[in-house]
């Protein structure tokens, strides 16, 4: 699924797929931190839009002839990262069968929220 792409370029992993949430981490190195050391916060934004994305796609009862793209997203980074993992759980605020919501909260290791975000998902037909 993200052979080649950003997803496989900075770490994401999935690692549990709900009926209604889904799980993934990401690696806090080199390829995800800003120069002060710090995870930086596109990453965190990348992070949850490719869970969100994924689970608006998973979620809609015709994923096979459709496409997610994010319509509009936000993020509050709430805490410093230096190293280790981040995980992030995405789970839906509103399921349309046009539009959707999700919210993505992603945490350190000791489970400390690092940062919340809400992203808004249209679902296209493929090409």
């Amino acid at each position: 699924m993200a052979k080649g792409s950003m997803v496989e370029h900075i770490g994401i992993v999935f690692t549990e797929i709900g009926a209604d949430y889904l799980v993934a981490t990401m690696p806090v190195d080199a390829r995800t931190k800003q120069p002060m050391g710090l995870l930086h916060g596109g990453a965190s934004v990348t992070l949850a839009e490719t869970m969100g994305s994924m689970g608006a796609w998973l979620a809609h009862p015709k994923s096979e002839e459709m496409l997610s793209v994010g319509l509009e997203i936000n993020a509050n980074h709430l805490k410093a990262v230096t190293s280790g993992t981040v995980t992030g759980k995405a789970s839906p605020i509103r399921q349309g069968k046009t539009v959707q919501v999700w919210r993505i909260d992603i945490s350190d290791e000791s489970g400390d929220l690092i940062c919340t975000s809400r992203i808004t998902i249209m679902a296209l037909k493929s090409r």
